[in-house]
Order: structure tokens, then C-alpha cells, then sequence
């Protein structure tokens, strides 16, 4: 059954469901939509049984405090006998909006992100794969879309858990094949997205709302919040007060700078970054014996943004690696990306100019802000160990009990170190300039 069919059955559901399945405290944000009748309507659509029966439920949180603040996520084990008499289990993994906070909601809003990332698993992720198929290539890079519910603001998807695949550990960092793993599906996305915009007359530069953009600024206080975190923080080591001078005449600036970093520029070579890509978005499959990767899948499109592959790489470099590849190697894994991207473009006959490794470097490095933004501001939320308030409110609000979870992101041993060591490398770049 396609997509479009799943849609279909999705619509003739009833709006309003009185039979609300119990939650439960251990499974706290389902909406109450999500009910026993609305579930066993779905599975008799997508599997062609009317006869279909649901035997047994069972709701579960997918993540912890502080593991994702773009939705909600629960995992869901369904259990079901078919017309036949047969039975089954399904695993399936449901994505909602925060639709229960009106804060949250309203923050969110204007970035469009539940229904460009729906559009996105809907028309733009089934062709980037047939563009792949083209060139004989079955790689596995994104999770199946089992249901998109655009009334709902909801996806249902496999539950890859089912097959093995888990997420790594954001407070390790991932190893260097891990790293290579993702670079590998990330060049293919980013390679096939610039194929199909080509052949579609610029059909995916409508995204155009990532983290940063030109539309809305509703997330400043989210930035802004831990660049003066980092900032008072800094401010108390000797030695690096002028450190923390640079980082306050960044904030007037900030949001600015963030927003050059994802302006088009139509001279460079430009793909739709993922806008997201760090150690939680994406899912491994490691092999039981020896514990080495066998292969990820990449989940999460809420900020694709149409812009340069800098958006992707310096954020996920800057966010998800282990120690001495995050300080170390990073152009090692640049020019690791830049192989499989340039040769998947030219396998697939791309007509738009393909840089050279040289010039491919210059574009990104005037983007290299995104860089300093990363590790200054985004690092210290994905290795956050104080998960009490870790909420999307906490990022986005400026009350005492966010001024503190900002503050605790940044008393993380691991992020002090990490800015000892970088300030120094930023600032010789000038990417701690005012004037920059």
C-alpha cells in the first residue's frame, strides 16, 4: 500500500474517538485521538482486512527527558489477529506534535515543521530513493513512512528497534566508521536531493525554513539564551576573559549571522540538508558478536532547509563525534563526504557544476560560522547530563527555571572542555568577530 492509499484511509477515520486508550504515567504526552478504534481502523486499511482485530496494546515514551524536544514520541506494540484467524505483532513508532502546549505550539508554528517534515517523508524521500534505484544502488538510508495523518499533525512509522537497529549514546559520540556511516548516507541524500531539484525545476527550494531563516525568529531566545550562558560561563575561567568579551558583541548579531549561514547562494552547489543531523537522529544496527556498525538509517526531517551541505556537516561534526575526532579530523571526514557526494552526482548525471574538493571547500568555509554556532551553543544541549527540566520550554523561555537549565547545559565538564579547547582555534578564524 503507498503512502497516498494510508492518506486516504486516514481521512475517512472519525475526527472525535471516545474510546481513549489508558496512558498510563509511564506514556505521558499521547493525544487522545490516538485510541484502540483509531489504530485498528488504520491497520484494516493498510492491510486490506476489515476483520482485523486488535488483541493487545501496549504504549511506551520512545525517549527520556532531554532526548528530543522536536515532538512526541511513543513506541507502540501492537498486537492484532487477522481475518484468517492468524495473529501478529506490529512495531511502529509515533510521531506527534506538542499539541497539548499552547507555548510550545505557538513557537514552533511559524518554522511549519510537522507539515513540511510530512511533506517531506511523503513526496520527497520516496524519490530521492528511486534516483538512487537509477543508478543500481539499494542502500537503506531513511526510515518506511507507514501512515501520514496531515489532520492530526501525526506519522506512523516502522519501529527499526524491531530489526535491531538502536540509538547510539549522545553522551560517548560516535567512532570514526560510525561517523563514516552517516557521512556515506548523508552524501547520497544531500547528492540526490541536488539531482531532483534539477529535474524538477527547483521543486525543493520551498524549504526554506531551517533553525535559522528569514521568516521568523521565534527561536532567539533559545540561542541567544545559551550564547550568554557560554558567555558567563567563560567569563569565569582566567585567562579567557577576552573570550567571553567576544562572545556578548556576538549577541546583537547572532541571529544574523545564523541566517547568512543558510541564505542560498546560488554560485555554490546546494542540496537539502536535514537540518538536524546529530547522534539522536539517527539509528544504528550493530552486530550482536563484535559490536561494530553495521549500518544506520538517518530519522528526524522537522528543519530540512534547501542550502549549502555546510548546514549538515558543521553541525553534525560539531555535535555528535567523539573527542578526537570532533577536534581532530573533521577534514578528514569532509573530504570522506565530498568523495561519495561528488561521485553520486556524477553518476546520476547532474548537469549543475560539481566543485572541485578545493572549491567545495571554500563554499563551506563561508559558512563556517555554523561551526562555532554548534559547538558553542548546540553541544552543550546534546550532551546535557541534568534531564530534570530538559523540556522545549526550557530552551525557548527566559524564566529563572530556563536561565538555569541553560546554565546547567554549560557546567557539563565535557562542554568546558570542549570550549577551552576551540575558542581559541574560532577566534583565530574570526569567527568570534563582531565585525565578521
Amino acid at each position: 500500500m503507498s503512502v497516498t492509499d494510508l492518506i486516504s484511509a486516514l481521512d475517512s477515520l472519525p475526527k472525535f474517538e471516545s474510546e481513549v486508550i489508558v496512558k498510563g504515567s509511564n506514556c505521558p504526552g499521547v493525544p487522545d485521538w490516538l485510541t484502540e478504534t483509531y489504530l485498528e481502523h488504520a491497520l484494516q486499511k493498510f492491510y486490506n482486512d476489515q476483520a482485523l482485530k486488535i488483541t493487545a496494546l501496549d504504549l511506551r515514551p520512545a525517549l527520556g527527558k532531554g532526548e528530543n524536544f522536536g515532538g512526541v514520541l511513543t513506541r507502540l506494540k501492537v498486537d492484532f489477529r487477522r481475518g484468517d484467524g492468524s495473529c501478529a505483532t506490529g512495531h511502529y513508532i509515533l510521531k506527534t506534535s506538542f499539541e497539548g502546549d499552547e507555548f510550545a505550539r505557538k513557537a514552533m508554528e511559524p518554522y511549519d515543521i510537522f507539515n513540511r517534515e510530512m511533506s517531506i517523508y511523503e513526496e520527497i524521500l520516496p524519490k530521492l530513493k528511486s534516483l538512487l534505484l537509477e543508478i543500481h544502488d539499494e542502500e537503506e538510508i531513511f526510515a518506511q513512512t507507514m501512515t501520514v495523518d496531515y489532520d492530526r499533525s501525526a506519522l506512523v512509522f516502522e519501529d527499526l528497534n524491531a530489526r535491531g537497529f538502536v540509538m547510539p549514546d549522545r553522551l560517548l559520540g560516535l567512532d570514526l566508521k560510525l561517523a563514516r556511516l552517516v557521512l556515506r548516507k548523508l552524501a547520497k541524500m544531500h547528492a540526490t536531493s541536488a539531482v531532483l531539484n534539477e529535474r524538477e525545476n527547483g521543486a525543493l527550494e520551498s524549504y526554506d525554513r531551517g533553525m535559522f531563516n528569514r521568516h521568523t525568529e521565534n527561536y532567539a531566545p533559545c540561542f541567544l539564551g545559551l550564547l550568554a550562558a557560554a558567555k558567563r560561563r567563560v567569563s569565569q575561567w582566567p585567562g579567557y576573559e577576552k573570550y567571553a568579551e567576544k562572545l556578548e558583541s556576538l549577541l546583537p548579531i547572532y541571529m544574523e549571522l545564523g541566517k547568512r549561514v543558510f541564505d542560498v547562494t546560488q554560485s555554490h552547489i546546494n542540496v537539502l540538508a536535514h537540518g538536524d543531523l546529530w547522534t539522536n537522529n539517527v539509528l544504528v544496527k550493530y552486530d550482536k558478536a563484535s559490536g561494530e556498525p553495521l549500518d544506520v538509517i538517518i530519522i528526524d526531517f522537522q528543519y530540512s532547509a534547501w542550502g549549502s551541505p555546510a548546514i549538515d556537516l558543521f553541525y553534525f561534526l560539531n555535535s555528535s563525534l567523539q573527542w578526537d575526532l570532533h577536534l581532530h579530523h573533521q577534514e578528514d571526514l569532509i573530504r570522506y563526504y565530498f568523495d561519495i557526494f561528488s561521485a553520486t552526482l556524477r553518476k546520476l548525471r547532474f548537469n549543475g557544476n560539481i566543485p572541485s574538493l578545493v572549491r567545495f571547500r571554500h563554499q563551506i568555509q563561508t559558512k563556517e560560522f555554523y561551526a562555532m554556532h554548534t559547538s558553542c551553543t548546540i553541544f552543550p544541549i546534546h550532551r546535557n547530563v541534568e534531564t530534570e527540566d530538559a523540556d522545549f520550554n526550557a530552551l525557548m523561555e527566559n524564566n529563572q527555571r530556563a536561565l538555569n537549565f541553560k546554565d546547567a547545559c554549560l557546567s557539563n565538564p565535557v562542554t568546558q572542555r570542549l570550549l577551552k579547547e576551540l575558542l581559541a582555534v574560532y577566534d583565530r578564524k574570526g569567527l568570534l568577530d563582531a565585525n565578521q
